[in-house]
């Protein structure tokens, strides 16, 4: 192989390192998002269950006048019990009375259920609220050690971001550009060594996809400095210093 590849093979080294240390970069700052969403989450719940015990105050508020309304109403159905004048309209008055006492037991049973409800919600509330603070202070500590290795990483990359640009001077334009495209391709591995098969003669394969390379294209590899790439990935073909 001539300078041209030989050059992209120091290239691809060092483009290695540079996924690497983005990569580190990303899952330094994922770690800050999954814990803001986390936080979001925890808010998104407390936020439903405080509008869930504000609709079962409503529906507790709404029996409460229901049933201070039937009051009322057992109230009148005494006094008329008192003034009837006859055992059938006492026995009507009577009837409707004890059905008005079912039904305000029912309700009064409704209304305690539902100040048990209010009472958990606003304790699981309570609960929640508690998470979400823990959670903060944990965010806050992890946004400051985050920029702390942020600030490393960064450092790390434009460092090698100058070698690989470094690397590149002496590339020429085309093999470069087939280079960056293949590596956007297969998140940074745009080379792959070619394999020679064990116990066989002449018989060739891509170190990237494994599928085979003919002999031609091995012989060109070895004469020539051209790109060559493999037919089924389209990876850049290089040959490994022992087969030189």
């Amino acid at each position: 192989m001539g300078p041209v590849l030989n050059a992209l093979i120091k290239l691809q080294s060092v483009e290695n390192q540079l996924r690497a240390a983005k990569a580190k970069l990303a899952r330094c700052r994922r770690n800050v998002i999954i814990q803001e969403n986390h936080v979001r989450s925890l808010q998104n719940t407390y936020e439903a269950k405080k509008e869930e015990i504000q609709l079962t105050k409503v529906q507790s508020d709404r029996l409460e006048l229901e049933l201070r309304t039937r009051e009322e109403e057992i109230t009148k159905l005494r006094a008329h019990l008192n003034t009837a004048k006859t055992n059938k309209e006492y026995a009507a008055v009577l009837t409707q009375l004890n059905t008005t006492k079912a039904d305000n037991s029912k309700i009064e049973a409704q209304i305690l259920e539902l100040m048990k409800d209010i009472e958990a919600d606003e304790a699981e509330c309570k609960n929640i609220k508690s998470q979400i603070d823990e959670r903060k202070q944990a965010l806050e500590q992890t946004r400051k050690e985050t920029e702390q290795m942020a600030a490393k990483y960064e450092a790390e990359i434009e460092e090698i971001q100058a070698e690989w640009d470094k690397k590149t001077q002496n590339i020429p334009e085309e093999p470069l550009r087939v280079f960056k495209r293949v590596a956007e391709t297969y998140d940074g591995e745009a080379l792959a060594v070619v394999d020679k098969q064990e116990n066989k003669t002449d018989a060739y394969s891509c170190g990237g996809c494994f599928m085979g390379i003919t002999t031609e294209s091995v012989n060109l590899l070895l004469s020539k400095d051209d790109i060559i790439r493999c037919p089924s990935c389209t990876r850049i073909l290089v040959i490994s210093d022992s087969q030189d």
